[in-house]
């Protein structure tokens, strides 16, 4: 069987004994993108812009920060440093003329929602602040494009739903970007199947997992000290994946 370079990172996540192949491909991308970051885009002109422009979420900043490469990110991060400062001077100036504004503002036009109603859009570009991230951008792309790739490769690779539907499925999150992304590239037979298909996956593993963390709980009866775990001992870990998209981090 021959395969594509863009389709064996998912060959290889869907042999993988996990909850959710996705997130071991976003575990990859991700890590990839750290790397790249604080490595050979930080010279590059045209990258700098692009970090200046929309910077880094917390989680990726604290990422970034944890790989060790104290200069590479400093450098980032003094230049988005000061187009952010930029920013909070035209944004300080409206926040006051905003506040005089409000300061002076009869009684009945300060109740309820009318209350601070003219600095909502100040905080609102503030908020854009911590809400964009160049990093979270380029993942995300590359997931688009990974999903795609699976329903693809789920029409067109003879083998490839025989796997599809020996995984474990997905966690909710890319459960809802499967169903969302489906009938935009699959149709008729092949998009009824592929549903199905996953659906049955999804109920049957969280029925499965379910039945583990209850275990997990249950072995901390006394009564059942002397039982075997089981699956159940990583259990509270993999149940967080699969509900909240790598919250616990695999070991």
């Amino acid at each position: 069987m021959k395969q594509h370079i863009d389709t064996a990172p998912i060959w290889d996540s869907y042999r993988q004994d996990c909850e959710c192949p996705l997130c071991l491909l976003y575990a990859k991308v991700e890590s990839g993108n750290v790397d790249y970051f604080l490595g050979e885009s930080v010279m590059e002109p045209s990258q700098r812009v692009e970090v200046n422009q929309k910077g880094f979420c917390a989680r990726h900043f604290k990422l970034m920060y944890d790989a060790g490469n104290r200069l590479g990110l400093a450098l980032m991060t003094h230049t988005y440093m000061k187009e952010t400062i930029k920013s909070l001077r035209e944004n300080a100036q409206r926040a006051r003329d905003a506040a005089a504004a409000e300061a002076v503002k009869p009684i009945f036009k300060r109740l309820g929602s009318q209350k601070g109603a003219g600095m909502s859009e100040i905080v609102g570009e503030l908020r854009k602040v911590e809400d964009t991230c160049l990093l979270c951008d380029r993942i995300r792309d590359n997931m688009e494009r990974y999903m795609y790739t699976i329903l693809y490769m789920y029409k067109h690779e003879a083998e490839f739903p025989k796997l599809f539907e020996q995984s474990k499925g997905m966690c909710l999150h890319h459960y809802a970007q499967a169903l969302e992304m489906a009938p935009k590239h699959l149709s008729g037979d092949a998009l009824k199947r592929f549903v199905d298909t996953l659906t049955d996956i999804e109920i049957k593993n969280f029925d499965r997992l379910e039945g583990e963390i209850e275990w997990f709980t249950n072995k901390f009866d006394y009564r059942n000290q002397d039982k075997p775990w089981g699956n159940s001992r990583d259990a509270v870990k993999r149940s967080v994946n699969k509900l909240s998209h790598q919250v616990v981090d695999e070991d």
